[in-house]
């Protein structure tokens, strides 16, 4: 028997994958999507991170792999670097109107399971 938690959360389950499946959405690998959430939870904070910072934000994830990801994320429009005004050296990570739309949709989704 499923209760009313294990239900809402099939719900989202099943709402995000139809998201993510939008053309809209932009298509993104599981390293991606790990590391575009970890960011978020920082960001939702109010705090920056640094693109040095983001390589060692993951141990499950190298420096290089984070690198290369970064790179890919910014092709795909989700994130942008931005330069510190004082240390031009030091590159912020930073949301792009995508990237929070995209939050936007999954938070949605998070919504419309909880009412079930």
């Amino acid at each position: 028997m499923t209760t009313h938690h294990s239900q809402a959360y099939l719900k989202f389950l099943n709402l995000v994958k139809a998201i993510r499946d939008l053309p809209t959405f932009p298509m993104l690998d599981a390293v991606e999507q790990s590391l575009l959430e970890s960011f978020a939870a920082v960001w939702h904070t109010g705090k920056q991170i640094t693109v040095l910072e983001a390589m060692h934000m993951s141990k499950e994830i190298s420096p290089s792999t984070v690198h290369r990801r970064l790179k890919t994320l910014r092709a795909k429009g989700m994130i942008t670097l931005v330069n510190d005004q004082i240390d031009s050296r030091t590159k912020y990570v930073m949301p792009t109107a995508l990237a929070n739309q995209c939050f936007d949709q999954l938070g949605q989704c998070m919504d419309a399971a909880n009412q079930a």
